[in-house]
């Protein structure tokens, strides 16, 4: 029997929802391992919208879950009806919405909030002690949930220019978690608290080397679930 895996996404985008090649690479790798994968969402509205292909605010509301069904074809549900005793783990690609829609962090940093329905889809899983995978920024959400957690979000300084938001990992060790460095094409287990991450488009990388760190972040997962 293969694994199964919970993904959970927050929208169709990166500058206001999920990263569609992250998203589509987890789901890939997930196949690949043999995982049986459901999708979800949680049925809110979005933080804002943004024009991608202008890169600026569009004056409309979107909503979190319906945007997200999008990427899943259709085959997805509202992230309050996830049981984490149906199971083995559950993986996030990030993507701006996590920070926007998932959580406050967009706004507010290490002092944001988390949505009701990601956090407590995140303790569950926890507790049960079933292996948990971020990618991106989504780490943070881990940093805010689990003080004390090992996470990466890539490096801590912008080496080469690659890393433009290593400041995230500073907001990170102050949240009281350790924040270890790794390359776009490896990924961090905490093996203490089953916690799997890898930087993803935190770094500027080939498409590649994302998709292929992305691989080793879900193989882990798989192989703690």
């Amino acid at each position: 029997m293969g694994k199964r895996v919970a993904l959970v996404l927050a929208g169709c985008g990166v500058f206001d929802g999920s990263e569609i090649h992250e998203a589509s690479a987890a789901l890939v790798h997930l196949s690949r391992g043999g995982a049986e994968v459901k999708i979800f969402a949680p049925n809110i509205e979005q933080r804002d919208v943004v024009d991608h292909l202008k890169g600026s605010p569009a004056e409309e509301k979107r909503n979190v879950l319906v945007e997200s069904a999008r990427l899943a074809r259709g085959n997805i549900q509202d992230l309050a009806e996830l049981k984490a005793s149906e199971f083995d783990a559950v993986v996030f690609p990030g993507g701006f919405g996590v920070a926007k829609n998932l959580c406050s962090w967009a706004v507010d940093g290490k002092d944001c909030t988390v949505n009701e329905h990601v956090k407590s889809t995140l303790q569950a899983f926890h507790s049960a002690k079933k292996p948990i995978g971020l990618c991106c920024i989504s780490p943070v959400l881990a940093a805010k949930v689990f003080p004390g957690c090992e996470v990466t979000v890539g490096q801590d300084k912008n080496v080469d220019g690659r890393f433009p938001d290593a400041e995230t990992a500073s907001a990170i060790a102050e949240l009281g978690c350790k924040h270890v460095c790794k390359n776009v094409n490896e990924s961090h287990v905490d093996k203490a608290n089953k916690i799997v991450t890898t930087c993803a488009f935190m770094c500027k990388a080939p498409l590649h080397e994302i998709f292929d760190g992305i691989g080793t972040m879900v193989q882990e997962v798989l192989k703690l679930a």
